[in-house]
């Protein structure tokens, strides 16, 4: 404040309006701020606040200061890019081969129910990730071939001779790789990736309701031996409580 005032009286004295020692006084106060403010021809100094700058320049659109931030925490952010395009080609492909795993579960409408569930909240999963892929400066693959084999999690091809047992214990597989590639992505982000955590963490609780859906199913129907899952239907199919409580729109 000293400084300030210092200088306003030292341009009266010399007869001269504050005007033509701006660049003078700019140069001084930037001692201790970056910004004024005049208001009625009085200079006012501006006190930067802590959150204002950081590396991204003012006017970037270039870079993001949510890349940034994670990148200062330790994220790889290519890394974690690479890893949610392969988690997003696991769910995309799921989606595909449980539709047709579903129409071969003819003549057990409980099971197709169930399957229906985690066949749509996993398109509800690919939703979720792909606003995020872009956020973080990558994109989905241009060649849809190439998003499938990148896929993290193997194809749930429709078996040869398809019985329920045959299909619940893919369905069940599948389920578990989606496991373990969620618990990966949250390992990577959390404490550090707020936004990437929240969203694997909420995919990765419906993954495991669905593998214990599919080991309450297979259990019984190949083994003959009841291991209750907990599972109550959903509201709707594909409600995807936990990633999404609307169908497919991410708004």
């Amino acid at each position: 404040m000293k400084l300030r005032i210092d200088l306003a009286l030292n341009c009266e004295e010399r007869g001269n309006p504050p005007g033509n020692d701006l660049f003078e006084f700019i140069n001084q106060l930037d001692i201790i701020t970056s910004s004024i403010l005049i208001v009625g021809g009085i200079i006012m100094a501006i006190r930067t606040k802590p959150h204002m700058k950081g590396k991204v320049k003012t006017g970037d659109v270039s870079n993001s200061v949510g890349v940034e931030q994670i990148e200062a925490r330790g994220v790889r952010v290519k890394q974690l890019i690479d890893k949610l395009i392969d988690a997003a080609g696991a769910e995309f492909t799921t989606y595909y081969y449980y539709t047709i795993l579903r129409m071969y579960l003819a003549g057990h409408e409980d099971y197709k129910e169930i399957c229906e569930d985690a066949r749509l909240e996993d398109r509800s999963h690919f939703e979720l990730i792909t606003p995020r892929i872009y956020e973080l400066g990558g994109e989905l693959p241009r060649d849809i071939r190439e998003f499938a084999d990148r896929a993290s999690c193997a194809d749930a091809y429709l078996p040869k001779n398809p019985t329920a047992a045959s299909i619940l214990e893919i369905l069940l597989e599948a389920e578990r790789c989606a496991i373990r590639t969620w618990s990966e992505i949250c390992d990577l982000t959390y404490g550090k990736d707020p936004r990437t955590y929240d969203m694997a963490s909420r995919i990765l609780q419906e993954e495991i309701e669905h593998e214990a859906w599919f080991i309450e199913l297979l259990s019984m129907e190949r083994d003959g031996v009841i291991r209750p899952s907990g599972h109550f239907r959903r509201g709707e199919p594909g409600e995807a409580p936990y990633s999404k409580n609307r169908q497919f729109y991410n708004p």
